[in-house]
């Protein structure tokens, strides 16, 4: 998810959009500060355009601005075998030139027209993000068309592009959290696509050519893969007029490849990957249920007591306030097209990780035998339904927030049913989940560093990454 998020291109870029991005983020502290609480106030419309479109809208006048925030499924479990990188390549070179517009031609178009517009990719999707002020919407819309549509990629700018995805890459080589987050899922999912670097490898980076970025956007740019969500100063008819003017000369289906659904390696397992770094950095995680499983809501609480909650997290008090082993601990559920996982992660000195994996696991054990206290569980559902609407507190956070929701496959009245989701939680259904969900035998663990008295260790059952049946 991406990535929702770092390369040094787009670095560079924001930085030479000083000024725009100062007045896209004023408007946008209006519009938060104009409405308390948006989460309760909108008015979430699911319109049709002319040319058949699915699209939400919110409509919001109070600021000269909209927002649109679009995904195409797909992502990097669509690069081609030895093209790894591909889709993360292509997100780099959105805005290096379209149409008729070279690189620089059309970036200082975007300047001239106070207008943002940023691409991205997880293993699952390629999203795009557009922020426009409304006395600049019909020429800015026209740079998004010629960027949807006609991307260039020229040469020059691959090579360019291509040179900084290579730096990056070196830099990530040498930074024991990617590694070991890279690994993890290397690990987890061997012989899936979701075992692949969604960043690629200095080889298949190396050889990704014009012809590949173009074959990836014919092959994934469609109508029938493409979800759409509108925020601000826009109509209902204006947005549907915009929705086909930018997307609607796509080809109306993907061609996407197959990808089966899987789960990660059962029977658990831990992979050491020497690093001559002071402290050890330890990704642990194990397969979690889908996103529309009737008990992911509830897992979705368990987690925030066991290690999503910050300081008031089981796994926080145990390791850094009792212990005083790392600074910090954490976990999260992250459900994907394909499968879902809970993952988490420990930073520690070397010779402190084996007591510190050691603790968690019992912590896993404990919250799986036991459950979650009625104090604990009152804590995580006040937390967890107070904070929702921070989630709303921007235009374009309420398009990612709906967006999500579209691809997920739920509708508009989500948004008003999920705290009450949450409030129905009992402290058995905590329990039971937490039994579900918490098997420390599946635990799945990656480190790297030099930590002392760890080694690799094969799974007690090996059981490779596999299709299971339903709908994530």
């Amino acid at each position: 998810m991406h990535s929702f998020f770092c390369r040094i291109a787009a670095a560079s870029k924001v930085a030479s959009r000083s000024a725009l991005a100062v007045t896209v983020a004023a408007l946008s502290l209006i519009l938060t500060i104009s409405t308390s609480n948006p989460a309760a106030a909108m008015n979430i419309q699911k319109i049709k355009t002319p040319g058949g479109i699915e699209a939400w809208l919110v409509e919001e006048h109070s600021v000269p601005m909209m927002a649109l925030r679009y995904a195409f499924d797909g992502g990097s479990s669509q690069d081609p075998v030895g093209k790894e990188g591909v889709a993360n390549f292509l997100t780099a070179m959105m805005d290096e030139g379209a149409g008729d517009l070279k690189s620089e031609d059309y970036q200082e178009r975007m300047e001239e027209l106070a207008m943002r517009m940023q691409y991205e990719d997880s293993k699952d999707a390629i999203y795009g993000s557009f922020e426009t002020l409304s006395v600049n919407r019909d020429k800015a819309v026209e740079l998004l068309k010629l960027s949807v549509q006609s991307p260039r990629f020229d040469t020059d700018a691959v090579v360019r592009i291509r040179q900084q995805l290579l730096a990056n890459l070196a830099y990530a080589d040498k930074d024991p959290d990617k590694v070991a987050q890279r690994e993890w899922y290397a690990q987890a999912f061997a012989g899936h696509p979701y075992a692949r670097s969604s960043n690629g490898t200095m080889t298949t980076v190396s050889s990704i050519t014009h012809d590949d970025l173009a074959a990836y956007h014919k092959r994934t740019f469609a109508r029938d893969n493409l979800k759409i969500v509108a925020v601000g100063d826009i109509t209902p008819a204006e947005l549907g007029k915009l929705v086909d003017d930018v997307f609607g000369g796509l080809p109306a289906k993907a061609d996407l490849i197959p990808v089966t659904k899987t789960q990660p390696l059962t029977g658990g397992g831990q992979q050491v990957i020497e690093m001559g770094v002071p402290q050890s950095v330890a990704v642990f995680g194990l397969g979690a249920m889908p996103r529309k499983d009737p008990d992911f809501l509830t897992a979705f609480v368990v987690n925030h007591i066991l290690g999503g909650g910050g300081f008031s997290a089981k796994l926080m008090e145990e390791v850094r306030e009792k212990r005083g082993l790392a600074y910090s601990v954490y976990t999260y559920l992250q459900p994907y097209q394909h499968t879902s996982i809970m993952l988490g992660s420990v930073a520690t000195k070397n010779s402190a990780m084996a007591e510190s994996l050691d603790i968690i696991r019992k912590e896993l054990k404990k919250m799986a035998d036991e459950g979650p206290t009625a104090d604990d569980l009152a804590a995580a559902k006040s937390y967890l339904t107070g904070s929702y609407a921070l989630r709303f507190d921007t235009d374009l956070k309420i398009a990612a927030q709906l967006l999500g929701l579209m691809q997920e496959g739920f509708g508009p009245e989500y948004v008003e049913n999920r705290n009450k989701l949450i409030d129905a939680v009992t402290l058995e259904d905590a329990k039971r989940v937490a039994a579900r969900l918490l098997k420390p035998d599946n635990l799945i663990v990656t480190i790297v560093g030099k930590p002392l008295g760890l080694k690799s260790a094969r799974p007690a059952t090996v059981q490779p990454a596999m299709a299971v049946p339903g709908r994530g």
